[in-house]
């Protein structure tokens, strides 16, 4: 594998009831292509290929992913798919979706 994630989630990103596609979010735990450093967060392209008994990954870029430990699932809005790109976790980003916004005064 290219690359060894850990921490990681398979993002459902939904436009409206409509489900885009499936992403890897997860945190870089080795990297053979050099594109990232070891604790670094990755968001992927779309998953075209998953083997979550075999823990692997790849995406539309044929990057090849293998997940280390137990991962999560979630789904995001489109919305909302910029804010994981630039690394908000899926956590953060349903808190930042649950707080009240702040009123003007």
């Amino acid at each position: 594998m290219n690359t060894t994630v850990k921490n990681w989630y398979i993002v459902g990103v939904m436009d409206g009831r409509q489900l885009i596609g499936e992403v890897l979010y997860a945190t870089v735990q080795h990297d053979q292509t050099f594109r990232f450093f070891e604790g670094d967060y990755v968001t992927t392209s779309r998953i075209v290929s998953m083997d979550i008994g075999a823990q692997q990954v790849i995406t539309s870029s044929h990057s090849q992913y293998q997940l280390i430990g137990k991962g999560k699932k979630a789904i995001i809005d489109l919305d909302d798919f910029e804010l994981l790109r630039h690394g908000f976790s899926p956590e953060q980003i349903r808190t930042l979706n649950s707080s009240s916004p702040l009123l003007a005064h």
